[in-house]
């Protein structure tokens, strides 16, 4: 009975604690330019404010939390694919990059925010402890590229997934919220055309030629 009253204890934490995420997560797709406090996710999740800061001791880890959850959305099917028996492309990659990353909508301006927090707002034990289980997801899943892609040396498939990482974050921080859609010729105050780009398209003919010859590289050097 002890043992089943611990389940059930467990079960209920982990759906509050859902609950406050998906809470979270609603507010900034609803208010991207706004950070929620505590209370508003408090109210959206239908829980005390007393209650969530349990789980999250500032707003800052709250939103570290979301981010982290749709990180390893990513790193999950991604992972899946690379464990399964069939054959791996680099097309098949860029499917679950833009199924993951680029179209869910608050993706990449929470991961930029993130960012932003990781250095100050968010306390030193956090932060340690989120890049500990982001190495565990990066060592996991570069190990499943190498077996996949053979010209790949160890290691290397860490390092090409952070660079597709900095560069998927980078490009969306150059173009800024326009998308990259913008006139041909710009006045003042507007965007100078030589960000009008397509984002999801460059982004493409970017990661294409990033992974392309990072493999390419790396088998000649054998």
């Amino acid at each position: 009975m002890v043992i089943r009253q611990r389940a059930i204890q467990a079960e209920d934490k982990q759906e509050r604690h859902d609950a406050i995420l998906d809470a979270a997560a609603r507010l900034l797709q609803r208010s991207p330019e706004r950070i929620a406090n505590m209370a508003d996710v408090a109210d959206e999740a239908g829980l005390a404010k007393g209650t969530v800061y349990l789980y999250f001791p500032s707003k800052e880890e709250l939103l570290l939390a979301v981010h982290e959850r749709n990180i390893d959305g990513f790193f999950r099917a991604l992972i899946d694919r690379l464990e399964q028996g069939a054959p791996v492309a680099i097309a098949d990659v860029l499917g679950l990059t833009h199924e993951h990353i680029v179209d869910p909508p608050l993706f990449l301006p929470l991961a930029a925010r993130c960012f932003g927090m990781m250095a100050q707002g968010v306390p030193p034990e956090a932060a340690l402890a989120f890049k500990q289980r982001m190495a565990e997801r990066l060592m996991r899943a570069g190990a499943g590229l190498e077996r996949h892609f053979r010209e790949l040396a160890p290691g290397d498939g860490i390092a090409l997934l952070r660079h597709s990482y900095a560069l998927i974050l980078g490009l969306w921080q150059m173009i800024g919220e326009s998308g990259g859609h913008c006139p041909a010729s710009a006045g003042p105050g507007e965007v100078p055309p030589v960000f009008a780009i397509s984002y999801p398209a460059d982004l493409d003919r970017a990661l294409v030629a990033l992974w392309n010859g990072t493999i390419g590289r790396a088998g000649g050097a054998r």
